[in-house]
């Protein structure tokens, strides 16, 4: 696994040493054997798209975040984009936030088991943004979350003022932005820049959707957990 993770990175030009190897491949060990217990997420049973889809992919906000004291991974899940990039970014620490707790008792897991600078936290972001957590990070991300027209109200109040947040979408990215454009001047924040995040070999990507935060969120926002999906801004 460890070879072919090497090999899949350096395709996609993403230098890797022997100890994000080592636990990128542990991390993979680790997500096969707990989501044959508990379904926490697709894991293809070629390595190789697992690398891709999953790995790989996740590491494609890298650029961004390089430098951030601190960073929030909204909706991690099982994971993603947070663990591969914790990995990648040592010395960013990391808070991976999802609503269901036995996802985050498996982020707790891998956390200690890759002595990763992170911790796992059971939290909803609206309760998050309204509390110690709000605009008290330098970076926040999400993928495969919600619209991004829901989504800036999530990251938004989380991210401090000059910091960035950066979301992995599909095919429609450029119409989400365009649709939250709204949304964005209501919560301090701006459209940056959309990129394309290809994977050597594969006809599937995630578009990157990066937002600077260029003032305070208001107070009123985020509003109550689930106003945002059912009233998008």
């Amino acid at each position: 696994m460890r070879e072919l993770l090497r090999a899949r990175l350096d395709a996609a030009g993403v230098p890797a040493g022997a100890e994000q190897l080592e636990k990128l491949a542990a991390f993979h060990r680790l997500l096969t054997d707990a989501n044959a217990r508990m379904n926490l997420t697709r894991v293809s049973a070629d390595p190789g798209e697992a690398i891709d889809r999953n790995y790989i992919d996740s590491l494609g906000p890298l650029a961004h975040l390089r430098g951030a004291k601190n960073c929030v991974d909204v909706g991690s899940g099982a994971g993603f984009p947070g663990v591969p990039l914790a990995i990648f970014l040592p010395e960013t620490r990391f808070v991976l936030m999802d609503s269901l707790s036995k996802r985050v008792e498996f982020l707790r897991g891998v956390i200690e088991e890759l002595s990763l600078n992170a911790e796992a936290v059971c939290l909803r972001a609206e309760e998050a943004g309204r509390g110690a957590l709000r605009e008290a990070f330098d970076a926040a991300t999400a993928r495969a979350v919600a619209p991004l027209n829901v989504l800036s109200e999530l990251l938004l109040p989380l991210t401090r003022v000059g910091g960035v947040a950066v979301a992995l979408k599909g095919p429609g990215a450029a119409a989400e932005a365009e649709n939250a454009q709204n949304a964005l001047a209501a919560l301090g924040g701006r459209l940056v820049a959309i990129e394309e995040t290809p994977v050597p070999g594969r006809d599937w990507a995630h578009t990157l959707v990066v937002l600077k935060k260029t003032a305070p969120t208001p107070e009123k926002y985020p509003r109550r957990v689930g106003v945002p999906e059912k009233r998008p801004l």
